[in-house]
């Protein structure tokens, strides 16, 4: 059975730092093309980035130059580093594998002075 653990949020202050992980289990995550999401209250899921199987990277443009997405193969785990963070990072981020209808629980990422 597919499943995702995203951890690693918390609260932060602008301009800071996280890490976010997200652990699969019952695939392997690097034969899969691997996303980030996140979503606001209110507002529908947004994608964040992408990691595709070679080690090829796509970002939303809002992101880019301050987020970077990898993997550890023994792991089984996606990381979201994420740097430079600003209040409108605030959200509860998820990990999927691309087009599956299987979503972790999230980890809520608060960014506020």
């Amino acid at each position: 059975q597919v499943q995702f653990v995203e951890s690693g949020g918390g609260l932060v202050q602008p301009g800071g730092s996280l890490r976010l992980s997200c652990a699969g289990s019952g695939f392997s995550l690097s034969d899969e093309i691997m996303t980030w999401h996140r979503q606001v209250p209110g507002k529908t899921r947004e994608w964040v980035a992408t990691l595709f199987p070679g080690g090829a990277t796509f970002y939303t443009d809002s992101v880019k130059g301050r987020f970077t997405v990898s993997r550890d193969d023994a792991k089984n785990t996606m990381y979201l580093q994420m740097s430079s963070l600003n209040p409108e990072d605030t959200a509860l981020y998820y990990c999927r594998i691309h087009g599956s209808t299987t979503w972790g629980q999230g980890t809520q990422v608060t960014v506020s002075s």
